[in-house]
């Protein structure tokens, strides 16, 4: 496990959205951000487990979150801009994009893998996630500093067979990565940075290893160490890295 302490009010007064914060990875990484004091931005598709999450950090008594109902498989620039709008007015900018929400398709060979399977994939996958951060970045331009973490995989960084649409959407998501933390070292204080969280208990782990006994793998919560540390000002020099978190 990625080894960090971190303090009590890392994260106090910074604004965080993550996408797919409805469950899994999303939903303990939100919960985990408010705990150290952010505000939190909660997108995701379906209302019910967004809502259901704002409940539990409403009840913990952290800072009030807000709500993005958010299909990113069907949305459109004009919805990204319209939340930007929307951020523009309520919080005047953001500190951070925790990009988490993935789609894991099919595990099917190339040669007979679904061409509409693989459009959702990369849209959720890798041009969500383009989109968002274009649209968003005059709001992290006006933070003090901003963090952007896009989610990989270990099937990202070396090819596996009938990984699909999926291992190659998170090719791409390093590519992407590097490209825009070399744009913006020295021209701005935007970092961004992947984490690959590894083998994680979660539906989408679930749903790829079916004959997996679940308590042989690290939960959510294990794995927080690395979103805090790149979330909150103790990694300010870190810039176009592919982290582990375990």
């Amino acid at each position: 496990m990625f080894e960090y302490q971190a303090p009590e009010n890392l994260l106090r007064d910074r604004i965080i959205l993550v996408t797919g914060a409805g469950s899994g990875i999303g939903r303990t990484a939100a919960k985990t951000f408010a705990a150290y004091g952010a505000t939190v931005i909660l997108l995701g598709r379906t209302l019910e487990k967004l809502e259901q999450v704002y409940d539990e950090i409403e009840a913990a008594g952290h800072p009030q979150p807000a709500l993005v109902p958010l299909n990113l498989e069907s949305a459109q620039e004009h919805d990204f801009v319209e939340l930007t709008n929307t951020l523009e007015q309520e919080f005047g900018h953001i500190d951070g994009i925790l990009h988490n929400a993935s789609l894991l398709g099919v595990r099917t060979p190339i040669e007979s893998y679904d061409p509409v399977i693989w459009q959702q994939v990369m849209q959720v996958n890798l041009n969500a996630p383009f989109l968002l951060t274009q649209i968003l970045m005059p709001l992290l331009d006006k933070a003090e500093n901003a963090s952007i973490v896009f989610t990989s995989s270990t099937v990202g960084r070396k090819g596996r067979a009938y990984w699909g649409a999926y291992g190659i959407s998170k090719f791409a998501t390093e590519g992407l990565m590097q490209t825009l933390a070399d744009e913006l070292e020295t021209t701005s204080n935007i970092r961004t940075n992947c984490i690959n969280p590894g083998a994680t208990r979660t539906q989408m782990r679930a749903n790829a290893y079916p004959a997996e006994n679940p308590a042989s793998v690290a939960s959510p919560e294990d794995i927080m160490p690395l979103y805090l540390y790149l979330m909150g000002s103790d990694s300010l020099e870190v810039n176009g890295q592919s982290l582990d978190a375990q």
